[in-house]
């Protein structure tokens, strides 16, 4: 996605086209990992891809320790 962002405020999807989600917005957050303002929290930055050794096998998500999944699995290299 290289231009505008769309984030829906009811599910947090995103969408380059705001005809796409229920109620889209543009606002920004600051990323908790670098300080950027990015348009949605499901931004992944530099560096930050090194950090994630885990995956959850329930729902997807990343993380850099097994501690803050429920089903924690180490991703494969």
């Amino acid at each position: 996605m290289a231009g505008k962002v769309y984030t829906c405020k009811t599910c947090g999807a995103v969408a380059e086209e705001p005809g796409h989600l229920c109620a889209p917005s543009v606002e920004t957050a600051t990323c908790a990992y670098c300080g950027k303002n990015v348009p949605h929290t499901k931004h992944y930055c530099k560096g930050k891809m090194d950090d994630l050794k885990y995956v959850c096998e329930g729902c997807g998500r990343l993380a850099p320790t097994a501690e803050l999944l429920c089903k924690p699995s180490k991703v494969p290299v």
